[in-house]
């Protein structure tokens, strides 16, 4: 949820072009409101900011035109008050002498808002990003220096953020950026020239590829020439030496695709190749292994992409590897089976961002008990990361589409991956051939899964079915498309439906079946209950001439056995909700309501 940039030039300049070529960098982190504030080497602050995404916003208000030595911008997914100007961020203080921003959950807001207001101070809005101001200014109106003022604010919040603050007093020797990481992302930026902090990547990567990446507890001061990192709690400097990143900013262009998504469904092949590749040659998956062989009870733990992909790597470990495993949603988990934990027990926790912060409350749940603790996650450097006794990451690159596509894809296959090499039921999998069989499957269901998605976009209440372990896939598949086409489609088990939901049917409606292969003639059963009611089945399978008679229309998998098809049964349904969501008008990077990085409880 929400972005934050910010940058410090050695002169006053053009920053409005920075500014908002970083904010669509990080537009995948919030777009319901944007805005942006610079200062001069005179101390004005001009700060622009309104309702709506980066692009549409900037043509309204010029931010691309505005100047200033330092300069920072804010994309909101609202959490604290609904999306206005007065609730986009930056903020001022009381006076228009300090301005900030924040990405996070400042989860003793109200208190706070109260006692500012108490005090006299002039709040305008209702959103917490506008408390971490004034509590800057609260130390500052005491007194403090601005190092000091921050550190005191920042014992004040509580939640997890990361917040950029500055100071418009250049006279008084402030003329920094100053910026917290407290359980947020946060990366520091060093150019020649310049510096620069974000909530990710991305909007670093055009400007620097020499980093610092900052952890919790820590308080960074950025002027044009150099950056001081303190420890919040004495005020201490950090020496800390910058890292090169040298991975390409290519994943953060659409590189001729119409949209993001399109471009990370077609770069699932190589995904799950550099994934395959990394985890055959790494010394870390031994040691994963062995916690999850030598485990007394084992969990895996997740939320919405990455709870469905903990539902089938659960399948594959129980089926093939003689693992029981059980798949828990992050929060239930934290009610009902963390205070239950002894040091015998592991607990795999999966999350692209590694920064969720409800598989982030699970974890902490489970440290006391002293269970083991695994990471599966996209971003290197994440709390996650940190957080874990061990972890492996998903090789992915960045995924900027806010409906996750190859990262769910690589949960899967390193599930699978673990799990084959704990067999003790089955034929070993040839990993070599999944890139080169992901691929065929994306050529040879594209246009089945334009037409079904054709058949389904008239209706906007739907039902994807599954079947043992097809079930995750189900549930992933109606998540995309309840996410990007706005229409309710409940994935659920194939054989429940005939409890109630069985009801829905009528004449020509589309009830979609997904089908590995040892399941087809159970699923016929299925698909039976819904053709003799006038529905209008749809099936996702590898290739089977019963099935086939039984349905009304079919998106043939290659011929696979039940793994391996579970795994590609996931393409198609991504193909399927993308189509529908540019059938529908939608932009299918950025659905409404949603973020990427889902950081609050």
């Amino acid at each position: 949820m929400c972005g934050i940039f910010g940058i410090v030039k050695e002169h006053e300049g053009p920053l409005g072009e920075t500014l908002v070529g970083a904010a669509r960098r990080l537009a995948y982190r919030g777009y319901d409101s944007v805005g942006c504030a610079t200062i001069d080497e005179s101390g004005k602050i001009d700060l622009r900011k309104d309702v709506g995404k980066i692009d549409e916003v900037n043509e309204r208000l010029n931010f691309s035109e505005m100047r200033g030595q330092r300069g920072i911008v804010q994309l909101r997914w609202a959490t604290f008050g609904s999306p206005s100007y007065d609730n986009a961020q930056p903020h001022l203080d009381s006076d228009g002498d300090l301005v900030g921003v924040h990405n996070g959950n400042i989860v003793n807001h109200v208190s706070l808002r109260d006692g500012f207001i108490a005090e006299g101070m002039t709040v305008r809005s209702a959103n917490d990003g506008e408390s971490i101001v004034h509590a800057v200014e609260h130390y500052v109106d005491r007194g403090d220096t601005m190092l000091d003022a921050i550190r005191a604010a920042a014992q004040d919040l509580q939640g997890d953020y990361a917040l950029i603050i500055a100071s418009n007093d250049v006279a008084g020797g402030d003329g920094a950026l100053h910026a917290v990481k407290s359980g947020s992302g946060l990366v520091v930026g060093i150019a020649d020239g310049a510096t620069c902090v974000s909530s990710d990547l991305p909007s670093i990567l055009p400007i620097t590829n020499r980093i610092i990446r900052l952890q919790d507890g820590e308080m960074v001061s950025l002027w044009h020439d150099r950056v001081e990192l303190r420890r919040l709690s004495d005020g201490e400097i950090i020496e800390r030496e910058t890292e090169v990143f040298t991975e390409g900013m290519d994943a953060a262009e659409k590189g001729g695709y119409a949209h993001f998504m399109e471009k990370e469904i077609h770069e699932q092949p190589k995904a799950a190749a550099e994934l395959i590749h990394w985890l055959s040659a790494s010394p870390f998956v031994p040691q994963f292994l062995d916690s999850l062989s030598s485990a007394k009870h084992l969990y895996f733990v997740g939320c919405g992409t990455s709870y469905h992909a903990c539902m089938i790597g659960a399948a594959y470990f129980n089926r093939i590897s003689g693992i029981p495993a059980i798949p828990v949603l992050a929060p239930q988990f934290t009610e009902t089976l963390a205070p239950i934990l002894s040091p015998d027990d592991t607990v795999v926790f999966v999350s692209q961002s590694g920064e969720t912060k409800d598989v982030l409350n699970a974890l902490k749940a489970v440290r006391p008990t002293g269970a083991k603790v695994l990471g599966v996650l996209n971003v290197i450097g994440s709390a996650l990361m940190h957080l874990s006794d061990h972890y492996l990451p998903l090789a992915c690159g960045y995924e900027i589409s806010v409906p996750a596509t190859k990262t769910f894809l690589n949960q899967v296959v390193l599930f699978l991956y673990l799990a084959d090499k704990l067999r003790v039921h089955g034929q070993k999998i040839d990993w070599n051939a999944i890139p080169d069989i992901i691929e065929q499957t994306l050529v040879s269901t594209k246009e089945g899964a334009r037409e079904a998605a054709s058949i389904l976009n008239p209706y906007d209440e739907m039902y994807y079915l599954g079947y043992g372990l097809t079930l995750g896939v189900a549930m992933e598949g109606a998540l995309k498309l309840k996410e990007i086409t706005y229409a309710h489609c409940e994935g659920m088990l194939s054989s429940e439906f005939k409890h109630g939901p069985l009801s829905a049917v009528q004449d020509g409606y589309p009830i979609l079946f997904v089908t590995a292969p040892n399941d087809a003639a159970m699923m016929v059963n299925h698909i039976n209950e819904v053709a003799c009611r006038g529905g209008h089945p749809i099936a996702i399978a590898c290739e089977d001439g019963l099935l086939r008679k039984h349905v009304s229309e079919y998106i043939s998998l290659p011929d696979v056995d039940q793994e391996i098809a579970t795994l590609l049964a996931v393409l198609p349904l991504q193909l399927i909700s993308y189509y529908m969501s540019i059938e529908r008008g939608i932009d299918p990077d950025f659905p409404r309501n949603l973020s990427k990085t889902l950081t609050v409880d």
